[in-house]
């Protein structure tokens, strides 16, 4: 009896042409595994497509509340952008992905594991080192890294095999989305001179086809973690869904980034995520209203920190748990509503508010109930600035000298 493998299968060129491919090399049974974490419309056509292809059984998992409470809420409360710009979407199922998959290895006594991520990429370090934390003993297979075929010899490896591919030669894009964001790879795009085509983008529009007239969004936070919008109290996976579709039909959310990637490639990357860049822009307003100077500074630190790795696949370590317990912590009191206007491709904050506050108007007005003891400030000065002053009158005589 041939042994089992289970494939973490999308319904994409490589893992479905790593159905057969693993079948001719391996002589192993392929259970595809495919996990809804709000990546894909059709999982019932994707179960079948998996089975003709020749997978002995075809499993889909709905995560898609998983994604969220455990992975998205956490990532955005640390504000996580991968330098500065990627929300980190395909980074963050990755972990979620790579769990189940480990399970259902176990439940189903399968002895190794596989995944379509090639050998230039970052979501083999992500499947890999994901899967060694969590079952060291699990063979893991990476068919798309072994064979060495260029995506063209991909196409026509399936072609030869009779596998439908999503892809074709005017429309060569490798697409992965979830719920956080979709990203767009290959094509014209490999260019970083050539702008990205327009039909590579399904979820904001073209600035020159939005509304006119400018719309406002309030969005609830309650400990970090976004509530409500616009007043109405949603679940985690209705309030993304919907802010991902405000934000998108006023052009917010493209991103176009040169990014390094773990294998120390740089690559051209294009993103949609308007819910989570407008999401991530509130949270910050709120942080700043309701954090203060010293933890804001610490925040920034950690936020970058959390970023780095979870792009680069270490999401099962000691120190993301590390990490986490600061980024928790500090969300205590971030609990308040923000509004943002959003207009022709952008999203401005112009409101915030939080009974948590630091923000005290008796302390910053100018005007009538200025509260503030200005005569404070020059007792306040003359220590602040004692150590200036020491330092000038021992060592900038010799300073001066030289």
């Amino acid at each position: 009896m041939a042994e089992k493998v289970v494939l973490a299968y999308s319904g994409g060129v490589d893992t479905s042409v790593a159905i057969k491919w693993l079948q001719e090399k391996y002589d192993l049974e392929v259970i595809a595994f495919s996990v809804d974490v709000g990546n894909e419309p059709d999982f019932p056509g994707i179960r079948e497509k998996a089975l003709k292809l020749g997978a002995v059984k075809a499993i889909v998992a709905d995560a898609r509340e998983a994604f969220v409470d455990e992975f998205v809420f956490p990532a955005l409360k640390a504000n996580a952008l991968y330098q500065g710009q990627y929300p980190l979407a395909t980074a963050l199922a990755r972990p979620l992905m790579a769990r189940l998959l480990v399970e259902t290895a176990l439940k189903e006594r399968a002895k190794s594991v596989a995944h379509g991520c090639t050998g230039k990429g970052n979501d083999q370090v992500r499947f890999d080192v994901s899967v060694a934390g969590l079952a060291p003993d699990l063979k893991i297979l990476a068919p798309a890294r072994d064979w060495d075929m260029a995506r063209d010899e991909t196409i026509k490896y399936a072609k030869r095999h009779g596998i439908p591919l999503p892809v074709t030669a005017e429309s060569p894009y490798s697409i992965d989305q979830n719920l956080w964001g979709r990203s767009i790879e290959c094509g014209v795009m490999e260019d970083p001179w050539a702008e990205p085509p327009e039909d590579a983008f399904i979820w904001v529009r073209p600035v020159e086809n939005t509304p006119d007239k400018p719309e406002y969004v309030e969005i609830g936070f309650e400990e970090g973690i976004p509530v409500s919008l616009n007043g109405h109290r949603l679940d985690g996976l209705t309030l993304i869904e919907r802010a991902n579709d405000l934000a998108g039909r006023h052009g917010f959310g493209r991103i176009d980034h040169i990014e390094d990637r773990v294998t120390g490639i740089k690559s051209r990357e294009v993103y949609e995520a308007p819910a989570a860049l407008l999401l991530i822009q509130a949270h910050q307003a709120l942080e700043s209203l309701c954090l203060s100077r010293e933890q804001l500074r610490f925040k920034q630190i950690v936020s970058s920190e959390y970023s780095d790795l979870v792009y680069d696949g270490l999401w099962f370590t000691g120190y993301r748990e590390d990490l986490t317990a600061y980024v928790e912590s500090s969300q205590r009191f971030v609990t308040g509503t923000v509004r943002l206007k959003l207009h022709k491709g952008s999203a401005t904050v112009v409101g915030r508010k939080s009974p948590y506050a630091l923000y005290l108007h008796d302390l910053a007005t100018y005007d009538e109930g200025d509260t503030f003891d200005q005569s404070a400030a020059v007792g306040f000065i003359h220590l602040w600035g004692l150590p200036a002053r020491t330092q000038a009158r021992m060592q900038g005589k010799k300073k001066k000298e030289g």
